[in-house]
């Protein structure tokens, strides 16, 4: 197999497209021949060196969708030959071997290119808003970088459940996009005070939900923007990790809740069966749809990193093989 392999961590350049050993499959797992693949943020930071807990050298690459080609022990949710969409590292490459819970089966009518923009954004907007945010039908929810594959998804899953949605981000482009997608009102946090804006927008009562992405450089302001009894679901940084707030949200009784999937002990017991019961049909029907915003050649990596770091995307930037 091939794949985008990161030895020293540094800029674009740093990323190798380098042959490496067929993955074997070990108990609880299975190989994808990966048909598309997702970029995120997440791996810009990855390759950098600024992203915790990594181990080099590793295979750029957090999610994708392709063919089931080989199957471990006790694998009984997917076989070989069926086509799939999922979450795992290492997806920017011919193969991927992954956890079979977090094989999803491919929805019909849908391309690979479409399967790959559903694997991170989706579970990470469904773990925020489903078991840590405990959405409810008629709450206000806001979420920060709503043009993100993140945010745009947690835009559908929000307007699923019945909520008022705002979103914000930096480009008005971003946000007439997220008006088009359901979006009640939108806010460019850089040329509009957020609090002002909610207070006005829910007649002084605030937000029930807020989805923090961005960090240090938007917290005080959505901590602000809270009703009493508000819950913060933070799950991201890329404006700055140092968040300081005061310790009057005690009077207002406001929860404060970080996640990562990655380390959740409710990911694997509650959010993989609630997303494939309930998250899998609403794609099945169209209630949800993955928004890509554009595809390249598995070549062109590195202009998708640029891309990234540009921030002019809406959705998610897909991968495919070359032709």
């Amino acid at each position: 197999m091939k794949g985008w392999l990161v030895e020293e961590f540094g800029g674009p350049e740093v990323m190798q497209w380098a042959d490496m050993p067929d993955p074997e499959p070990g108990p609880d797992e299975v190989v994808v021949d990966v048909h598309a693949s997702g970029v995120n943020f997440a791996e810009t930071r990855m390759r950098a060196g600024t992203y915790s807990g990594l181990q080099r050298p590793f295979v750029l690459g957090l999610e994708g969708a392709g063919v089931v080609s080989a199957i471990g022990e006790n694998v009984d949710s997917c076989a070989v030959g069926d086509k799939v969409f999922f979450r795992g590292r290492g997806s920017h490459a011919t193969k991927c071997l992954i956890k079979a819970y977090h094989a999803f089966p491919l929805p019909d009518g849908w391309s690979f290119e479409q399967g790959a923009a559903a694997g991170v954004g989706w579970l990470t907007a469904w773990h925020a808003l489903h078991i840590v945010g405990e959405a409810q039908p008629g709450q206000t929810v806001l979420i920060e970088a709503v043009a993100s594959s993140v945010g745009s998804a947690a835009l559908q899953i929000a307007k699923a459940k019945g909520c008022w949605v705002v979103g914000t981000a930096s480009q008005d482009a971003k946000l007439a996009k997220a008006s088009e997608y359901g979006a009640d009102a939108v806010i460019n946090y850089k040329t509009e005070n957020v609090r002002e804006r909610v207070m006005e927008l829910t007649e002084g009562q605030g937000l029930d939900i807020g989805c923090m992405t961005i960090g240090e450089e938007t917290a005080s302001d959505l901590i602000e923007s809270m009703a009493y009894e508000g819950r913060v679901v933070m799950y991201g940084s890329t404006g700055g990790r140092m968040v300081t707030f005061s310790l009057n949200i005690g009077e207002r009784n406001l929860q404060l809740l970080s996640m990562s999937i990655d380390s959740s002990a409710r990911y694997v017991p509650e959010t993989i069966p609630s997303f494939r019961n309930e998250a899998l049909a609403k794609f099945g029907d169209g209630t949800f749809k993955p928004i890509i915003d554009t595809v390249l050649p598995i070549s062109k990596v590195e202009r998708a990193h640029e891309m990234i770091g540009e921030r002019h995307h809406f959705g998610k930037i897909i991968l495919v093989p070359d032709n």
